[in-house]
């Protein structure tokens, strides 16, 4: 399993990050535990989490998932595992964050209450990376910068990172860290796969400047790149089937990640990877890691049969021929996510 490094910080990842969002919901904890031991003998040392998990976010549940890795940690050797988790900051977003009646801002007071939370949970005694979940441009970047940098300070927390962030967010972040000379974000966590290329834009090159790592998330673009929504098919438990009919902001991403263009494009990489004699989840993955800007690609998964291919990815790189074939279907269909 090839590594990188995370920013400009002393920690050095997995290509391939775990991650852990339905483990509590979609995924009970036995399955939970297989999956996140099958990952760890393959070589993955990187798994993401935070307070807000399970997804689709409910009061009943919430909290779970960090306390089902904290159990799985106790099976590991601390030492051996890079473990990261976030705030969840402003619940005026995709997702309303069920926690502390829904006031999640990203002050000191906010942060500190959602650290300790964390770290209970998790049965840790500090995290390697801390990230905002969402970002709230109208609160002073300085403060909270100045908030996070106590963490860091602390010895709790090793390094920071953003998630969701724009351009602006991230460079007005990394300006307010550096003049008051405290801790930087070393990573940003957002959206990026096939179907949603947006963070070349603007983003990639802001990150490749300023030595900030991304860490994709959805790199199967919800789970629609692999194929499991083609031809109307809603299969039961799956993200999107419970989005559909659920509140309005979920309906929206629903919307955002499964229509005409989305399934159009997910057929042609498809046809691609087909044509390579590979899984399309397993040509996802590899598209995803192979970009300079990337660090670490977030894998998902509710069963263990889904493993293997996402897995697999680690082990590929693909050719010239086929990223031209690749950005084709990317030019033929801009931005199918919108």
């Amino acid at each position: 399993m090839k590594r990188n490094r995370l920013g400009k910080s002393a920690i050095v990842v997995s290509d391939i990050c775990m991650g852990t969002m339905t483990f509590g919901s979609q995924a009970d904890e036995k399955t939970a535990f297989r999956i996140m031991d099958m990952a760890y003998d393959a070589g993955v040392d990187f798994y993401d989490t935070a307070e807000m998990y399970p997804v689709p976010p409910d009061l009943k549940h919430v909290g779970a998932t960090e306390e089902i890795v904290g159990r799985w940690m106790k099976t590991k050797d601390r030492d051996a595992l890079i473990i990261a988790s976030k705030v969840a900051g402003p619940s005026h977003v995709w997702i309303e964050a069920p926690l502390r009646g829904g006031k999640t801002g990203l002050d000191r007071h906010h942060i500190v209450r959602a650290f300790e939370g964390s770290l209970r949970r998790l049965e840790t005694e500090y995290i390697d990376l801390y990230q905002t979940h969402w970002p709230d441009w109208a609160f002073p970047q300085e403060e909270l910068m100045l908030a996070l940098d106590e963490l860091v300070s602390s010895g709790k927390v090793r390094i920071l990172g953003c998630s969701n962030e724009s351009t602006w967010g991230l460079t007005k972040s990394l300006w307010a860290s550096e003049v008051q000379g405290v801790a930087r974000y070393d990573t940003i966590q957002n959206n990026f796969s096939l179907n949603n290329r947006r963070f070349e834009d603007e983003l990639a090159q802001a990150c490749r400047e300023e030595q900030v790592s991304l860490i994709p998330y959805s790199p199967l673009g919800g789970g629609v790149l692999s194929g499991k929504y083609n031809d109307g098919a809603f299969p039961a438990g799956a993200r999107f089937t419970l989005y559909k009919d659920a509140p309005p902001r979920q309906q929206a991403m629903f919307r955002r990640f499964v229509n005409e263009r989305t399934l159009e494009a997910t057929r042609r990489y498809q046809d691609i990877a087909a044509d390579i004699n590979m899984s399309v989840v397993t040509l996802a993955i590899a598209w995803s890691k192979q970009h300079d800007f990337v660090a670490s690609t977030i894998i998902g998964a509710t069963t263990t049969e889904q493993v293997p291919d996402l897995l697999a990815a680690a082990e590929v790189t693909l050719d010239a021929e086929t990223l031209d074939r690749i950005n084709a279907v990317s030019r033929d269909i801009p931005y199918p996510m919108g």
